[in-house]
């Protein structure tokens, strides 16, 4: 069993993100940049797996530009076996249909039984690329799953929708997305930190994947406006009737 985790790194969401507004696109340089939390517990629903069959193998896979590695090392340290970075400058500004068809070449290289995946990452927040990726791959795709069930032949999980909750599986190979509800990802100790550093880390380019440049981004951003400045709330002296007040403030917000 070969279970490949999609991954992506993104600036961190303990610090303020920064949009550039003559791009339109977020600053990366900006603040630190961490594996997305949603590919740490994607990771570790693989890792669940591989806990109980040791013969699987979990690989990473990340698009993205060379400082990306430092994220790969992390999730290699919490248990991966190997990571694929695809880093390439015809990447540079891909957008997801772009992503998405690098994601497929390199799976296609590597090969797979079961991809694992975030439900949406923490930046662009699109969450298309996972069923983009099945698509390319004429694969089932199982979304944004609360929990997961991996066989060695097949993947089950529960789906929320509206009004209830779905059950779904499908025969491998497939394609899941998980969202953060699947699993609390486990913290890299200190012989896993010491053990990622001799792990496989390979870096790919376009070409060793057989896949041109993709030209022009398909999406691209029009216009960006910053976040206006927080206007300065209202102050509630209790003269006796404060919670009249904030009574009909909470109301007029459409908060309770």
């Amino acid at each position: 069993m070969k279970i490949v985790v999609l991954a992506k790194e993104v600036p961190d969401t303990e610090e303020e993100r920064v949009l550039d507004l003559q791009t339109g696109l977020l600053d990366r340089v900006a603040s630190d940049r961490i594996p997305d939390e949603i590919n740490e517990r994607a990771l570790e629903v693989a890792l669940r797996f591989k806990d109980e069959n040791k013969d699987a193998e979990v690989v990473v896979l990340c698009v993205g530009p060379a400082q990306s590695t430092k994220s790969l090392r992390k999730l290699l340290s919490m248990g991966a076996d190997s990571a694929i970075h695809v880093a390439d400058d015809g990447l540079a500004g891909a957008d997801a249909s772009a992503t998405s068809a690098a994601l497929a070449a390199a799976l296609s290289w590597t090969g797979y039984d079961l991809v694992v995946a975030g439900n949406e990452s923490t930046d662009g927040r699109g969450g298309v690329v996972p069923a983009m990726v099945a698509e390319r791959l004429g694969l089932p795709l199982l979304p944004s799953l609360g929990t997961a069930t991996i066989t060695s032949s097949s993947v089950s999980g529960v789906v929320g929708v509206e009004g209830g909750t779905l059950s779904v599986s499908a025969d491998l190979p497939a394609v899941i997305s998980v969202t953060e509800r699947a699993a609390e990802a486990r913290f890299p100790n200190f012989k896993g930190i010491l053990k990622a550093k001799k792990k496989s880390l390979q870096t790919l380019g376009l070409s060793d994947l057989g896949v041109g440049s993709f030209g022009p981004a398909r999406s691209v951003m029009v216009s960006a406006n910053g976040r206006p400045p927080r206007a300065m709330g209202r102050k509630v002296v209790d003269e006796g009737n404060a919670a009249a007040e904030l009574a009909d403030f909470l109301v007029a917000g459409r908060l309770i």
